[in-house]
């Protein structure tokens, strides 16, 4: 079984959402930043936590997961949020720009929609704040199917916190391939 990826989104997860007065977490620093297409007299305001990027660092340094973007940000992720928190480029689903009112237009993420079809039967833990039962489910009947699928639904107003890596590393650490949780190097080096 191939090394799980991480799906991983921004809003909500690495940005998180105002609560209802408006409020941030204290640990977050705003930035001002232009995504791909916006007028540079009208930045967007995000809230990111300095100290996400080097918990993601240390935690993609074992390579128990590949990582990759899913999000709306699509390349803006790898090319503003991920720099500005001190990551390293991954790789992001290219997601389409769907015309829709919810996230949830038929009773499940959208981003479903695309992600099923790239992932095919790869294994995954996917960390979004924007699940609904139809998705718990589904994760349920992939993994029943031999897919191991894992979802970590962040609060959207806190965001990602280390027992969301914590457990991931739990459950990446138990996949069956005998290359899960060995780091390329590692790896190698036992081949000699």
């Amino acid at each position: 079984m191939p090394v799980p990826h991480l799906l991983l989104d921004i809003d909500g997860v690495l940005i998180p959402f105002p609560t209802p007065d408006g409020s941030t977490p204290p640990t977050h620093l705003r930035h001002a930043v232009l995504p791909t297409g916006r007028n540079p007299d009208d930045p967007v305001p995000v809230w990111l936590n300095p100290a996400h990027g080097p918990m993601l660092t240390r935690f993609l340094a074992d390579a128990l997961v590949a990582p990759v973007w899913c999000t709306s940000w699509r390349k803006d992720a790898t090319t503003i949020i991920g720099p500005l928190l001190g990551l390293p480029g991954f790789p992001y689903l290219d997601l389409p720009r769907p015309q829709i009112t919810t996230s949830h237009p038929n009773g499940y993420l959208w981003k479903r929609d695309h992600v099923e079809p790239w992932l095919g039967e790869s294994p995954v833990a996917w960390i979004d704040d924007d699940f609904t039962p139809l998705d718990h489910t589904w994760a349920a009947e992939r993994t029943a199917r031999g897919h191991p699928t894992l979802l970590i639904q962040p609060d959207p107003h806190h965001g990602l916190q280390p027992d969301h890596l914590a457990e991931v590393r739990e459950w990446a650490s138990h996949q069956t391939s005998p290359t899960v949780g060995i780091s390329p190097r590692r790896a190698a080096a036992a081949e000699k």
